[in-house]
């Protein structure tokens, strides 16, 4: 019984993961598709030369070069990526993840908490001495749910009754 339930829980952890996910992916692309940029959901890889050509993830992306391939990864920079949080990575998504992000210059790094129904946006900064940082721009909760934006695409707008929709 008790292997039954756990099989449960991590099918919904999923299957919410994957709503909130889809819902970014489908709500910010029919407001981008007539731009050069894209939304890109989970399953898109990257491979980056400042990442020794390691392949990472994310679980959406927004890019405006997706010309740039290496075989079937891009190696484009995304201006915008997002992480769902799930126990199994969200410690990877709040250090390896964001460190490789950082040293790539991705500027908008946003992780979401869907069991938490929060979204804390990260902004890429630059240092005198030439390096990068991501700084905790805002988090984002019911109590302030309307300031949620895509700080990099103000254009393109999800609320956060969209994005946590199941």
């Amino acid at each position: 019984m008790d292997s039954a339930l756990q099989i449960m829980d991590m099918s919904n952890t999923f299957i919410e993961h994957s709503f909130v996910i889809n819902n970014f992916v489908v709500t910010v692309g029919k407001q981008i598709k007539d731009s050069l940029c894209r939304v890109l959901g989970d399953g898109v890889q990257y491979q980056w030369r400042e990442n020794n050509n390691n392949i990472i993830i994310p679980d959406a992306s927004i890019n405006c070069n997706t010309r740039d391939r290496k075989n079937v990864s891009l190696t484009g920079i995304p201006r915008m990526v997002m992480e769902v949080l799930s126990e199994a990575t969200e410690q990877y998504d709040r250090t390896g993840k964001m460190q490789i992000y950082q040293k790539v210059g991705i500027s908008e790094y946003w992780i979401v908490d869907w069991r938490k129904k929060q979204i804390e946006i990260y902004l890429n900064d630059g240092k005198e001495d030439g390096t990068t940082y991501f700084y905790l721009y805002k988090t984002i909760t019911e109590h302030n749910k309307e300031e949620l934006q895509i700080v990099m695409f103000p254009n393109f707008k999800i609320t956060f009754e969209e994005l946590f929709a199941l």
